[in-house]
Order: C-alpha cells, then sequence, then structure tokens
C-alpha cells in the first residue's frame, strides 16, 4: 500500500480545519451550535489518525443534504421512556448531533441510577465512535457505543453484502483512558474509501471483488464485500450490532441501512449508548488506580520476538493526537481540493495551511 504522506502532504491546524468544516456545514443550513460540534468531532477522528472519519466526509454529507436525503437544520427529539432510559428520534438530521444528545441524557441518568441508556433511530453516520467515548470519559463515565450501517460484509458463508463495518466501541476512565474502537471487518471501510481517493492500493486480505476474488483495487473492492475479521467471530459481532442497534431503536436493519456514499434515500442510522458510573462499587480514585495497574500490567507484559512496545487499546491514536496538535493534520491535494471546492459553493474561505 502506499505511504499515507508524500510530498504533496500539506499541514492544516486543528483550529483551522474546524473553521472550515464548521463554514461549510452553516454555509450548507446547519444551526451554527450543531456546526461546531460536528467539525470538533470529525477533527477530533483527523487528530487521532482515524482519517477515513474525519473531515474529509465532508463532500459526501454535503451531497446527501443537496440531494435532499440529509436534513441539515433537523434538530432531535428526545423522549425519556424511563428514569434510566432515554430514546432519541434523530429526524433525519446529523448523527453527530443525535448521538452527543442521547449520551448526555445516558450520563444524565447514570449520574442518579448509576447506569444510563439511549437507543436512537433515523439518525445518520456519527463519524468515529471514539469521540463518543470521549464525551462519557469526559464526565468520568465508562461507555458503550454501538451504531449499525449499510450493508458491506457478508454474514460468515455468504458472499453478498449484508450486515454493516459498524464499530464496537468503549471506554472507561484511567491513567490512561481505555478507549476501544473497532469495526468487526478485516479493516474498516472508510480505509477503503480513502484508499481510492488518493489512487493507492489495498492488502489483498481486505475485501473480495464482485467475483469473489481476493482484490488490492479500492474500487473492485467497494464493488464486492469487505471480509469480517476472524471469519464467524466478526460476522456474530456485526449482527449484534444491528440487534441493538437496528433491531431494538426501530431504525433500519438487516441491511436496509443507507450509506453515507449513497444519496439514494435516508440512512435511517441507529444508535445504543450505554453509560455507566465506575465509582459505584469503590471511590473514583481507587477505580483509576486499578485501571492504571492494568495499564502497566499490560504495556509491561513479555514481548513477543520483533515486537518493541506494548500499547493499550486507544494509546497509539492518543500518541498522534498529541503529535498532530503540534505538527498538523496532513492532507493530499486531492482531498484539499474537494474541501475547497465544498468551501467555494458557500462562499467560505478556503484551507490556509500551516507553512503559509
Amino acid at each position: 500500500m502506499a505511504p499515507a504522506e508524500d510530498s504533496a502532504t500539506r499541514h492544516v491546524s486543528p483550529s483551522e480545519a474546524r473553521r472550515l468544516v464548521q463554514d461549510i456545514l452553516t454555509g450548507n443550513g446547519a444551526p451554527g451550535e450543531n456546526a461546531a460540534l460536528i467539525a470538533k468531532c470529525l477533527v477530533a477522528a483527523d487528530l487521532r489518525g482515524v482519517d477515513t472519519h474525519g473531515m474529509n466526509r465532508i463532500p459526501s454529507y454535503m451531497e446527501r443534504i443537496r440531494r435532499g436525503v440529509l436534513d441539515a437544520a433537523a434538530q432531535p427529539a428526545i423522549d425519556q421512556v424511563t428514569p434510566a432510559v432515554a430514546q432519541v428520534d434523530g429526524r433525519n438530521g446529523f448523527g453527530f448531533v443525535s448521538a452527543h444528545l442521547a449520551m448526555r441524557a445516558a450520563i444524565a441518568s447514570a449520574r442518579v441510577y448509576g447506569i444510563g441508556m439511549a437507543s436512537v433511530k433515523r439518525s445518520n453516520h456519527f463519524g468515529m465512535s471514539a469521540w463518543v467515548v470521549q464525551q462519557a470519559l469526559d464526565a468520568d463515565m465508562m461507555s458503550l457505543v454501538f451504531t449499525n450501517s449499510s450493508p458491506a460484509l457478508p454474514p460468515f458463508g455468504g458472499r453478498s453484502k449484508l450486515l454493516g463495518v459498524s464499530p464496537i466501541a468503549c471506554g472507561a476512565p484511567g491513567e490512561p483512558d481505555f478507549i476501544l474502537d473497532m469495526a468487526p471487518s478485516v479493516a474498516a471501510r472508510g480505509k477503503i474509501y480513502k484508499a481510492q481517493r488518493r489512487g493507492e492500493t489495498i492488502p489483498a486480505d481486505w475485501a473480495l471483488d464482485a467475483e469473489g476474488r481476493p482484490t488490492e483495487d479500492p474500487a473492485a473492492a467497494l464493488g464486492g464485500v469487505m471480509l469480517p475479521m476472524g471469519g464467524p467471530k466478526g460476522s456474530a459481532l456485526a449482527v449484534m450490532m444491528d440487534v441493538f442497534s437496528g433491531v431494538l431503536s426501530g431504525a433500519a436493519f438487516a441491511g436496509h441501512v443507507t450509506g453515507p456514499y449513497d444519496p439514494s434515500g435516508p440512512a435511517d442510522v441507529g444508535h445504543f449508548l450505554v453509560a455507566v458510573k465506575p465509582d459505584l462499587f469503590m471511590g473514583l480514585d481507587e477505580f483509576r488506580g486499578r485501571m492504571k495497574y492494568l495499564y502497566e500490567r499490560v504495556v509491561g507484559a513479555d514481548k513477543a520476538a520483533g515486537v518493541d512496545r506494548i500499547y493499550f487499546p486507544g494509546e497509539i491514536e492518543q500518541r498522534t493526537q498529541a503529535e498532530r496538535e503540534r505538527t498538523g493534520i496532513p492532507l493530499v491535494q486531492a482531498e484539499i481540493d474537494a474541501l475547497n471546492a465544498e468551501a467555494a459553493r458557500v462562499s467560505a474561505k478556503p484551507l490556509v495551511f500551516m507553512d503559509e
């Protein structure tokens, strides 16, 4: 696979990236407060090195708005079903806004009852799941974050798209925080879109083409199927995401979610969010101390041959964020052109780079 950065790569500061995204969103009808939230979440992905779920998603989101299948101005509605359970109707607005409201409700319930749960229907893609986990961490909460997504994986033993590459994410406050955010596929589908956008190849074990053959061509992969990690295990995790996020919520499921790059109709994505108070059985300081001990045991474990460093889940992304906060977010020219084209549509200022 070609390197992600080359001589044509340019770097944009996090604040400038958020400014551009917010300008484009407000220019397309998103309320200012929502635009600021979405910009923060997208750029958070870029900072963590999850470029597939960062500001490069903006052109596809804006195309969905222009096609009338995503309502940029929508404000989600919330129904407190029980003191500890809420349901959010996303009203076909941005998934970031619906998920943020749902996690806020779950956190509020968890503060009183120890646990809070929220289900979301009629939502859209909400980018990197880790930002929702971080929202809970900022409130000193543990969390589970599930979502379903459009068909990309076959069920184990099948050959056609049915299940989503739906990430499973969770977190717990610690030193450092524990953040898990992973797809049930060998690789996230966004990485294939990124490779296609950048003119790169993909590893042959990521996907099959339409004829069921391994492929290194991202376009052929997108016309075929993604491969689940661990065979039946990855397939079962994808089904689990659909059960909790789609079946339970009343959102689309069983292959009927519309993808973020498909402007043919509303997505009707479902989410399932849980917040848990970590100091239910001990003080928060003791909990954090136990998490620190777990971290030290994991990263200090005996290393296999050829391994220099063992990382805790989320640690590599945290290190990447610290670096990119300093050096900026890397973009190649095709990505710059696409973002600046969206800015020009709404008469927003184009990107200003750190070397200018």
